[in-house]
C-alpha cells in the first residue's frame, strides 16, 4: 500500500503513530472476541488519516480497504479523537517556529463541508462555498507556527475569527502580543499589530514590503489540507 500518496505520511510516521494508538486504546477488539477486526490497526489508522488529508468519502475509504461503510464510520469515531490526544505532545509552541522576537503572519481559510441545513452561516462569500473559516498562522518563510482549534463558520470574516478560533490566546501566550502581521481583513483586529494600508484611488504606490512579506502566509494554509464530512 503506497502510504504516502494516502496520508502524506510515510511508513515509517504510520507505524509510530499505530504504536502510540495502541499503547492508548489497546485493541480495537473487546477481549475474548471471536472474529478478528474486519480492519487492521495499522490500517485503520492509514484510513482515518486518508480521511482527513484527503477528503475522501467514508463511501470510498470502504471500498479501498475492503470493509464496510459502518466499520468505516466506527474507525473515525474511535480513532480520531485518539490521534489527536497522542500526537498532542508533538505540536510544537509557536515561538520554537516564529523564534523569540519574530513575527507571526495570520491568515484565513475557508475549508469546505457539505452544506447542512441544520448548521446556518456555513456560505462564505468571499470563497463562493460552504465551509469553516481556520485560522493559521506561520512565519516569514511560510512554516505553520499555530492554527485556531476552534473553526468558525464559513459566513464569518477573518477580523471575527481570529479570536473566536482561538488562535489570538495562542499567539499572545506564546509570544509578545500584538506581534503579528495580516491583510487588509484585520485592520483594527486586536492583537494584530501590523497590517498593510489602502493606496487612494490615483496616488503612487510607496510600499509595498508588507504586501510582498504577509505573501508568504498564502503558502502556509495548503498545508493543513481541509476535510469534508
Amino acid at each position: 500500500m503506497e502510504y504516502y500518496a494516502l496520508t502524506g505520511l510515510t511508513a515509517g510516521q504510520l507505524h509510530k503513530l499505530s504504536l502510540l494508538v495502541m499503547q492508548e486504546i489497546g485493541s480495537l477488539v473487546k477481549a475474548g472476541a471471536k472474529k478478528p477486526p474486519a480492519v487492521g490497526l495499522l490500517d485503520s489508522v492509514v484510513m482515518v488519516v486518508m480521511l482527513m488529508r484527503r477528503n475522501a468519502t467514508q463511501a470510498a475509504a470502504a471500498a479501498h480497504f475492503h470493509c464496510s461503510q459502518p466499520t468505516v464510520s466506527r474507525r473515525w469515531d474511535l480513532l480520531r479523537p485518539v490521534i489527536g490526544k497522542v500526537l498532542a505532545r508533538y505540536v510544537p509552541d509557536p515561538v520554537q517556529v516564529l523564534g523569540r522576537e519574530g513575527t507571526a503572519l495570520v491568515d484565513g481559510t475557508v475549508c469546505p463541508v457539505r452544506d447542512w441545513d441544520a448548521i446556518p452561516d456555513l456560505y462564505s462569500g468571499k470563497a463562493k462555498y460552504p465551509g469553516m473559516n481556520v485560522q493559521i498562522a506561520c512565519n516569514l518563510k511560510g512554516d505553520v507556527a499555530a492554527i485556531g482549534p476552534v473553526p468558525v463558520h464559513g459566513a464569518r470574516h477573518d477580523a471575527y475569527a481570529f479570536e473566536a478560533s482561538g488562535l489570538k490566546e495562542i499567539l499572545e501566550k506564546s509570544m509578545a502580543a500584538g506581534n503579528a502581521g495580516a491583510d487588509l481583513g484585520y485592520i483594527g483586529v486586536d492583537g494584530i499589530g501590523i497590517v498593510p494600508f489602502k493606496r487612494l484611488s490615483g496616488a503612487e504606490l510607496l510600499d509595498c514590503s508588507v504586501n510582498s512579506t504577509r505573501s508568504s502566509a498564502r503558502s502556509a494554509p495548503p498545508s493543513s489540507t481541509p476535510w469534508q464530512r
